[in-house]
């Protein structure tokens, strides 16, 4: 299948979809599309919540794009590029409708941040994740806000410094990161169905002024996340993570 982001409403729930045939991972015009729907979503009056999936069972989302990492030459580029992640991230805080995110898969790198910046998380078993920019000498400088408000700083740390492994998705429960995990999807599914369906039925204005409580300390984010996406955009043109970035293709 070709890469997409979808979304459909039903019952007063919006439900947004994203594919890629690299384990879901994130070009630009991907991330431009994921935020486009999440903002639709959220300005939409008949839609009380929102939910965030991916397709597939492995996956649920590979992070940055090698492919147009690799294709970076300038600094304005590179901070367009990481700039997605970023718009992604703040539209999902800026919304006013609760987002609940579906891991079913691993996660790795920006897949994390998404997971760490929705209002509730649930996951399966399968979903691992993994922070591993460090490995091609950049760093997980966009989503580092998203996901030390959810984990905290020594989580965070542990993640980042130990880029080239995988945790498990208790370990990513433990430490706040998940709020559920579940041994199978179809249980999963069905308790993201019965939050999605009661929170559907709960007053829009007291679910949006709970969401404001929520990310009051995270008002400043639209500048601070632009300035995380330049720290990358600079050194995704460094020796070093060129180097890393051709041998990784090399596999």
């Amino acid at each position: 299948m070709d890469a997409f982001v979808t979304s459909t409403i039903k019952n007063g729930i919006g439900t947004i979809t994203f594919f890629h045939p690299q384990g879901n991972s994130m070009p630009s015009a991907q991330l431009a599309k994921l935020t486009a729907e999440i903002e639709k979503l959220g300005n939409d009056t008949t839609v009380k919540v929102i939910v965030l999936k991916s397709e597939g069972d492995r996956a649920f989302c590979a992070g940055a794009s090698f492919d147009e990492l690799t294709a970076i030459t300038d600094i304005e580029t590179g901070k367009a590029f990481f700039s997605g992640f970023a718009n992604v991230i703040n539209a999902m805080r800026k919304t006013p409708k609760f987002v609940i995110a579906r891991i079913q898969g691993k996660a790795v790198g920006g897949g994390v941040g998404i997971a760490a910046a929705a209002d509730y998380t649930f996951a399966t078993n399968a979903a691992e994740v993994k922070l591993s920019e460090l490995t091609i000498g950049i760093g997980p400088f966009v989503i580092s806000p998203a996901v030390e408000r959810k984990t905290g700083t020594t989580a965070f740390m542990e993640m980042s410094l130990n880029a080239t492994d995988f945790y498990p998705a208790q370990w990513a429960q433990q430490k706040g990161l998940f709020a559920e995990v579940f041994d199978s999807v179809a249980e999963m599914d069905n308790a993201v169905d019965t939050l999605a369906t009661k929170l559907a039925g709960y007053n829009p204005d007291a679910m949006q002024l709970l969401k404001q409580v929520a990310w009051e300390n995270a008002s400043h984010w639209d500048i601070l996340l632009q300035e995380r996406a330049e720290m990358s955009g600079k050194l995704v043109l460094s020796d070093f993570t060129i180097k890393a970035l051709e041998a990784f293709k090399a596999k």
